[in-house]
């Protein structure tokens, strides 16, 4: 038993004298960069801690994660869809979701919002009704394509291809047996996705959401460019009154870096989660293998 529990126990890494050099190194080097910081008078930390918790900035940083949660829920909705028709066995609907994705991953998220926030030059009239009838509704697409709209469909739409990518491969983590054994008891195409595919694929699925989720929030700041008042757009208002630019873009800093450790806190408690449950299962017995109920002959 002595020899079990001893061989049971990790092993300690005997830490080398370059180790301890690289930390002594570490330590000089960061408390270098925080006394060169908080002493230089430049970056007036006095105007960092006076707008800080200004109401326009606050207000922004609502805005801004309005945004992150409406982009990312429309998006992976979306996501969920195109990667469901990805998936398909029927091609054009495969074409029509792959060439969705391509187009959205392919070109950069501020063309996007840009390209959103002026549709009107293209469409700037459109007729919604039922077809061979008198029923139709005129929409005037420059009045609709308000900046905050602009902004949220763009977001949306490029999150959604993303998504779609992240969801089809957690949806390739499923073992083929266990498509096959679903198939033999005569599930459907929807209750296999949803009693079968759906399930084992979320353990894959969820980590890399998260990376998203904080994605977005940082990638909102691009929609600035239209106006849209959230934070990086609230700072630079204020700035653009006061010539104090360096300060102002340190509070948004600030914020973006405050929001990202929280959001990051979820995140790695659900890849604990995941990556605990899957320790804890023996590899012979991590495939989990359908059978037909009783009566059912096999």
């Amino acid at each position: 038993m002595n020899g079990i529990d001893s061989a049971l126990k990790p092993r300690l890494r005997r830490r080398s004298t370059f180790e301890y050099v690289a930390w002594v190194v570490c330590i000089l080097l960061g408390l270098g960069i925080l006394v060169s910081v908080s002493t230089n008078p430049n970056f007036k930390w006095g105007v960092v801690a006076k707008y800080f918790t200004h109401e326009s900035i606050l207000r922004g940083l609502m805005l801004t994660l309005f945004l992150t949660v409406a982009s990312m829920l429309l998006g992976t909705l979306l996501g969920l869809v195109m990667a469901i028709m990805r998936a398909s066995s029927i091609k054009p609907i495969a074409a029509t979701a792959g060439v969705y994705i391509t187009l959205f991953r392919g070109t950069p998220v501020l063309v996007q919002l840009i390209f959103w926030f002026n549709i009107a030059a293209l469409y700037p009239n459109l007729t919604i009704g039922i077809p061979f009838t008198d029923i139709s509704t005129a929409i005037d697409v420059n009045a609709l394509m308000a900046p905050i709209t602009a902004a949220l469909i763009g977001l949306t739409l490029n999150e959604a291809a993303y998504m779609a990518e992240i969801i089809r491969g957690g949806f390739s983590a499923v073992g083929k047996g266990q498509l096959e054994a679903a198939d033999s008891l005569g599930m459907s195409g929807a209750m296999k996705m949803r009693k079968v595919i759906i399930p084992q694929a979320m353990p894959s699925i969820i980590p890399a959401t998260g990376n998203q989720v904080i994605g977005m929030f940082k990638e909102t700041s691009l929609v600035s460019v239209l106006g849209v008042a959230e934070l990086l757009q609230s700072a630079q208002l204020i700035y653009a009154r006061t010539y104090e630019t360096i300060p102002l873009l340190i509070v948004a800093s600030l914020w973006y870096l405050v929001m990202t450790l929280v959001l990051s806190y979820p995140q790695s408690q659900l890849e604990k989660k995941y990556s605990h449950t899957s320790a804890r299962v023996p590899r012979k017995a991590r495939k989990v293998v359908l059978t037909a109920p009783e009566g059912i002959a096999r």
